[in-house]
């Protein structure tokens, strides 16, 4: 456990805020795994094949953990952590840019 004073962290999944203490020092690592987990659950949900955030969620701590054994096994990355990085951002930009294209659809009200 961190002797570093916790600070509030909000932090956004599945567009639901979270407020979150942290460690001032883990603050970026938190943000970091906050857009990881949000990137999974929006992959798994994107799919079609899981109904419900919570069995979302539940399918994402699968494969987060499935990873994370993986890597504790020895077996190779298949990506560095500035390319996983460079993905979650990726995915960030890439679901702003669809929310902003469904509000823009012909027929939504409150456009010009």
């Amino acid at each position: 456990m961190s002797a570093e004073p916790a600070v509030p962290v909000d932090i956004t999944i599945l567009d639901k805020e979270y407020r979150v203490a942290c460690p001032a020092n883990e603050r970026e690592s938190l943000e970091r795994s906050a857009r990881h987990l949000d990137a999974k659950m929006r992959e798994i949900r994107h799919t079609g094949k899981v109904i419900g955030n919570d069995r979302v969620a539940v399918m994402a701590a699968i494969n987060i953990t499935h990873e994370l054994l993986q890597l504790r096994a020895g077996q190779p990355r298949a990506l560095p952590d500035d390319a996983v990085s460079a993905t979650l951002d990726a995915e960030a930009l890439r679901h702003r840019i669809q929310e902003t294209l469904d509000r823009c659809k012909p027929g939504k009200t409150g456009l010009i």
